[in-house]
């Protein structure tokens, strides 16, 4: 005995201009680092910028080699991390691409060297920053800790881009 069968398939599809927050981003260990590096970055521009402006005719190389190399990397960490958090597509493609192990490496050496450039240089003219000089010491160290920080999210990238 024989029976017919029919199979009715209906698709629905709905577009929503909602938009949707990607929180669990921020409970995995890449994410966890960024915001870290993030707040890090934050503070240690605040530190060094509220100084710099300060004594504005004073202005050291090193003072402003560091200075920069932290905003540029704060300002790229931001964006990463908003692009993840705004899009579940981006925070599990982008972690594939060899992007993120390029630039947390070369997060982690530009951090590296600013932050012991500057360490050297606040500890050689340790007098001549009189009340100064532990604010910009701790700068520098929290430049050092961010860039330990951008050394495990390289380990991190380099595990996802080969699939680990």
């Amino acid at each position: 005995m024989s029976h017919t069968v029919t199979v009715t398939r209906t698709t629905t599809t709905t577009t929503t201009s909602a938009i949707i927050i990607n929180s669990g981003y921020l409970k995995t260990w890449p994410g966890l680092l960024k915001l870290a590096q993030l707040i890090l970055g934050i503070v240690t521009v605040g530190m060094v910028s509220f100084y710099i402006q300060k004594y504005q005719n004073m202005i050291q190389t090193p003072e402003l080699f560091f200075l920069i190399v932290a905003t540029i990397f704060m300002a790229g960490t931001f964006f990463l991390l908003l692009s993840c958090l705004l899009s579940i597509a981006t925070a599990s493609i982008l972690p594939k691409t060899i992007y993120e192990v390029i630039y947390h490496g070369f997060a982690f050496l530009f951090l590296l060297a600013a932050g012991l450039t500057f360490v050297v240089y606040v500890n050689q003219k340790k007098n001549s920053y009189y009340y100064d000089y532990d604010a910009y010491l701790a700068a520098a160290i929290l430049g050092l800790v961010n860039a330990a920080l951008y050394l495990g999210s390289t380990i991190f990238a380099l595990r996802s881009y080969r699939g680990l």
